[in-house]
């Protein structure tokens, strides 16, 4: 099995899409999201995407392989909602380890096959973990501004849960992404390594904030360098941004990872801003030629897309990646 840290050193690693953007072609109704697990099921489920690991695995069998084709080295797992904080919406708790083991297991099935098929390229699997639904850093009422929905005990007993399905499922990598809060993402960090302690495994961990607007700060206030900074301590693999901009928009919080970073920098950005219908009209060879300039100023180690990207804007991107260098760490962890 290939080591993804010896990939990284010879060349640009290129991450999956969108998955949510493929699984909306598929117009699927409520009867596809039950399966026959859920045909009785009280509460509706239309719209539980990482449920369909378990009910329409074909389905995602099939976007985790057409991804590969585009030249994707890393899929992520069909898991971004996949704790029970975030499951608690659909009263599926007691699924999240299923869940997550079958999301990885199918993605680590569709990556054996491509790696066998092109052993010089390895394809690897990415456990996705999202943000959850919930903040540990910000009240939800305006009018008791010391309140928390979530404790950062609560967020770690869930993530672990998370992690240790992703794990038993086959991912190589986890990767936190979409953080808009960082306590959330160091509940994350301080689940996976009590799992890998008692584990006795060493799985490599990346971690991708959100800058949610023009700000340039996450959504609990954290400017590029201060995100950076709060998670230097831990043993990351990668740190990067994803989602909420678009390639053009991400390019100067991208910079300063790119030159303050001890870790290997990752970005995926939208398929540009959503229009009026939050739709992304951004096509492959517009994004890509945005992206460009971050392989130019050697910003990046790995890259992939966000909401709305699909195939061929990876296939564009990992085209472009292909003929340029990865960028080289200039401080030191």
């Amino acid at each position: 099995m290939a080591d993804v840290k010896e990939v990284l050193k010879e060349r640009i690693l290129v991450l999956d899409g969108a998955m949510g953007t493929m699984i909306q072609r598929h117009t699927l109704e409520e009867e596809d999201f039950r399966g026959d697990k859920f045909k009785n099921h009280e509460h509706p489920l239309k719209g539980n995407n990482d449920l369909l690991s378990i009910t329409r695995p074909d389905i995602i069998k099939d976007i985790h392989a057409k991804y590969y084709t585009a030249g994707a080295d890393i899929a992520e797992t069909n898991t971004f909602s996949g704790t029970t904080i975030a499951q608690a919406d659909y009263h599926l708790e007691d699924y999240v380890y299923e869940l997550n083991y079958q999301s990885a297991k199918i993605a680590k099935e569709v990556a054996d096959e491509f790696t066998a098929k092109e052993p010089h390229k390895p394809r690897f699997v990415a456990g996705s973990i999202g943000p959850t639904n919930r903040t540990a850093s910000l009240s939800p009422d305006v009018n008791n501004p010391g309140y928390r929905a979530i404790t950062f005990e609560e967020l770690a007993t869930a993530y672990k849960q998370q992690a240790k399905g992703l794990l038993d499922g086959g991912a190589d990598l986890f990767l936190v992404e979409t953080v808009f809060d960082t306590l959330n993402a160091k509940a994350a960090l301080f689940a996976i390594s009590e799992l890998l302690e008692e584990e006795n495994k060493d799985i490599p961990v990346m971690v991708s904030g959100t800058i949610t607007d023009a700000s340039g700060r996450t959504l609990s206030g954290q400017t590029t360098h201060a995100f950076l900074i709060s998670l230097e301590h831990a043993p990351l693999l990668s740190i990067g941004l994803n989602c909420a901009l678009g390639a053009k928009e991400l390019r100067p919080y991208l910079q300063i990872l790119g030159k303050e970073s001890p870790f290997l920098v990752s970005a995926h950005p939208n398929a540009g801003l959503p229009n009026e219908f939050g739709e992304y009209d951004e096509s492959p060879e517009l994004m890509a030629s945005q992206i460009k300039e971050f392989l130019d100023e050697g910003l990046i180690n790995i890259i992939g897309g966000c909401c709305g990207t699909t195939p061929d804007h990876i296939k564009a991107i990992a085209d472009l990646a292909a003929q340029y260098e990865p960028r080289k760490i200039l401080v030191e962890a």
